[in-house]
């Protein structure tokens, strides 16, 4: 058994796609409409038929007070795996992405919090 999907909910999908496109680099998978929302999915570009990130609608009237709770206790929706986060920290806030945590080693582990623009935080982790 292995991961095929996992999901972020987002409050607008044309500018999840954007932000986790043009600014964190994925590449779009699949785009199909669903009513008045798509099914849309972004992987890795290392690694196209890998796990796909769904870039999921925060209509259900759960979603929202969720996503809010997380964000004021700082908890990140999910986590991405980087080579190098004092490379892809620098480079993102060159982008002008904003960071709720700059870069923490904490053993092998380094970690840094972005702010996805669509009502989550998200942690890019570095292990060594």
């Amino acid at each position: 058994m292995r991961i095929h999907l996992s999901s972020v909910f987002v409050d607008d999908q044309d500018k999840a796609l954007r932000f986790y496109t043009d600014v964190l680099g994925f590449v779009k998978k699949v785009e199909v409409p669903v009513g008045e929302d798509r099914w849309l999915t972004v992987v890795s570009p290392d690694d196209l038929d890998g796990t796909e990130l769904l870039l999921e609608p925060d209509g259900h009237r759960a979603v929202k007070p969720y996503k809010s709770a997380l964000v004021e206790d700082g908890i990140p929706a999910t986590a991405f795996a980087v080579d190098d986060v004092h490379a892809e920290f620098a480079r993102l806030r060159a982008l002008g992405v904003r960071f709720t945590q700059e870069p923490v080693e904490m053993g092998p582990v380094t970690t840094a919090v972005l702010d996805d623009t669509c009502g989550n935080l998200i942690q890019i982790v570095q292990t060594t």
